[in-house]
């Protein structure tokens, strides 16, 4: 139920926001606008106000949209001709069509402010072992190590306060191709130093898992420490109890959860000798993980959790602070989404990243549940997608409009019936297609599929 409210929330917001911006500015401008209806298909309520706008809600809530008055649609009398959308001057149709992207990436900024201001628990930058081989593990990070400050090539150094603030720096150094500084020290705060990861060797390089993987900066630190175990399962066959301390398998010691669920995974079927403490015990275990085959791979599982919850900090700006913080935000996010949608087009990214509904509806039910500042983040993500997707130069959508403005206010005549006709034809069809694909995409993840 959080899910379903969370993704009509989300809909709704966004969707109100996006077609009110249109509509504001034709106001504005002096056309006449005739609904503003959220969704398609069957009207559900209407309502309409005293200057004759009809406010409708339509049963398939996906969009929606703001009609005008417009001569190509219908004879227009001519007492009203002057306020049809298609007689005002060509600086004032831009500025309607621009107004919805454009409150889009406003909301964003507001949101993103909002998220800042009220704060979020988020885990703590302090780190588990990185994956062998990995930028990480070649640059000296351990377990446990703290990260505190970071700084992109030889830019200022900026505050790590929590594992997002960790995790957006490096996503940032990848994208630009530059290596990334880090001021770390141990959990305690000591022995503070700078290490170099070097981000730079995967330069513009798709942030999927396994490029995350090749980073090694995964889990935040957790102990290695023993959860609920399932009764029948591997870890309760071999006498593991809840709460006890894994400290070395098969003679290796285990520096955190992450480290020990690694171990677990990469050994089915094979018997592990755990040394555990249990209070004032000190035990040696037979363990052996089942086998699991999941995406083509086999692993091993025992039936157990492994790790307690990480440390947490409470982050939040002032109002001063998060205002900014939410333009430049907004501004990164934005360049992002330019940066991605460029390189799918041009075959560097692949078409997986693109999200449906039903992932989005899965983002909004954990980031709902997760706290208020997480949703409000969310919010903003999605709102920042909306606007830059609207405005890229596709036909049916407000870029591509504006490029058909832009080609009239060059050549000095509109572009023809025919081609219009045409371009989004085409365009329905791109858009199909996208849509098609974030579909299959949101089902392949819901099934685990690769």
């Amino acid at each position: 139920m959080t899910t379903l409210l969370a993704f009509l929330l989300t809909l709704g917001v966004l969707i109100v926001v996006h077609e009110y911006g249109h509509y504001r500015v034709a106001l504005a401008c002096g056309v006449k606008v005739l609904r503003f209806s959220v969704g398609f298909g069957r009207v559900l309520w209407r309502r309409t106000n005293a200057q004759g706008v009809e406010f409708t809600l339509s049963a398939l809530p996906l969009g929606g949209y703001v009609r005008m008055l417009d001569s190509r649609e219908g004879p227009v009398p001519p007492s009203w001709r002057e306020q049809a959308f298609d007689q005002r001057p060509l600086r004032q149709r831009v500025a309607i069509v621009a107004a919805g992207p454009l409150a889009n990436l406003a909301l964003a900024v507001v949101l993103y402010a909002a998220s800042a201001a009220w704060g979020v628990m988020a885990p703590k930058a302090v780190l588990s072992a990185p994956t062998a081989g990995s930028l990480a593990a070649q640059a000296g990070l351990q377990s446990g190590d703290w990260v505190q400050a970071w700084a992109a090539g030889e830019a200022e150094w900026q505050d790590v306060r929590a594992m997002p603030d960790l995790r957006w720096a490096v996503s940032q150094a990848v994208l630009n191709g530059q290596a990334l500084r880090l001021r770390v020290s141990d959990s305690q705060g000591r022995h503070a130093h700078e290490l170099r990861l070097a981000t730079d060797t995967l330069a513009h390089q798709e942030l999927d898992a396994a490029t995350w993987a090749r980073i090694g900066v995964g889990a935040p630190f957790s102990p290695a420490v023993m959860g609920a175990l399932k009764p029948e399962g591997p870890a309760a066959q071999a006498g593991l109890r809840e709460g006890d301390v894994v400290l070395s398998v098969d003679g290796r010691a285990v520096p955190d959860a992450a480290t020990l669920r690694e171990w677990v995974r990469s050994a089915p079927e094979r018997v592990q000798r755990w040394h555990i403490e249990r209070g004032a015990q000190r035990l040696e275990l037979s363990v052996t993980p089942r086998r699991v085959e999941e995406r083509d791979r086999v692993l091993g599982r025992i039936d157990a959790a492994v790790g307690q919850a990480p440390e947490t900090v409470w982050v939040s700006e002032s109002w001063p602070q998060a205002l900014w913080q939410g333009v430049t935000r907004t501004g990164d996010m934005i360049g992002l989404s330019l940066r991605m949608f460029g390189r799918m087009l041009i075959g560097e990214a692949s078409l997986k990243q693109l999200s449906g509904p039903l992932t989005i509806a899965d983002a909004a039910g954990h980031s709902a549940r997760q706290g208020v500042g997480d949703y409000l983040a969310f919010l903003a993500l999605v709102s920042v997608s909306l606007g830059v997707l609207n405005l890229l130069p596709v036909p049916l959508l407000d870029g591509g409009h504006l490029v058909c403005y832009l080609f009239e206010g060059v050549s000095g005549r509109p572009v023809s019936e025919a081609w219009l006709l045409r371009l989004q034809r085409g365009g329905a069809a791109l858009l199909l297609l996208m849509m098609s694909i974030a579909l299959s995409n949101d089902v392949a993840r819901l099934l685990g599929l690769p």
